[in-house]
């Protein structure tokens, strides 16, 4: 399903850019976060515009990574326009389950965070109802509220500059690993003499 009718008449503006520069309007960004993330997430959409105000406020060719606060949607945004990947580990989650990210520089570790601002959102109500979960999702609704976001523009959030601890910012090295005995299969050696699914502390499936 596409959602080109949230646009303007008006020629499209940038909604967003990458790390390399490239631009997207605001349609371009609904197709690109419906290739990746499978539907074209407010959640994601509104992320993108936090990382892109983020990255302009930074130094240009600073290296950096990326903290989030929650694990919905905003690592994917982090991840479409940003070197910025949980699997190379320039992004972490910090579970704090805050609609927040922070771009900060690999060296010295200031950064900027950007945050969705509860005080900004009575000015939108659909946004502000999507995300204080006060009405249930509705599919029919979605025009309407990915239409206000784009309208919103950079009106949702609040900015800070910011600190990052130390370990928050220091890449993990990695660990020394061994064999379990029950399965077979590699896993940190701190876990234990088996590994932590063989234990019954972490394991979510049983074998058919």
């Amino acid at each position: 399903m596409t959602y080109s009718a949230v646009l303007s008449a008006a020629e499209p503006q940038i909604w967003c850019r990458d790390h390399r520069g490239r631009t997207y309007s605001f349609e371009d960004f609904l197709k690109l976060t419906e290739s990746f993330h499978g539907y074209p997430a407010p959640g994601v959409v509104i992320g993108a515009k936090m990382v892109d105000m983020a990255m302009r406020q930074m130094t240009a060719g600073t290296l950096f990574d990326a903290v989030c606060e929650t694990a919905k949607c905003l690592p994917d945004a982090v991840q479409l326009l940003t070197p910025c990947t949980l699997g190379n580990g320039w992004l972490q989650v910090v579970p704090l389950d805050r609609f927040a990210v922070t771009l900060f520089d690999k060296v010295h570790r200031n950064g900027i965070r950007v945050f969705i601002d509860p005080e900004r959102l009575d000015a939108y109500p659909e946004t502000r109802h999507w995300f204080f979960g006060i009405k249930p999702k509705r599919k029919d609704r979605t025009r309407e509220l990915l239409g206000e976001i784009e309208r919103a523009g950079e009106n949702l959030f609040g900015v800070q500059s910011v600190h990052v601890w130390l370990e928050h910012a220091a890449k993990k090295p990695s660990e020394p690993r061994t064999v379990c005995p029950d399965c077979g299969e590699s896993y940190p050696s701190r876990h234990g003499p088996s590994c932590l699914a063989c234990q019954g502390k972490l394991s979510y499936y049983e074998r058919g």
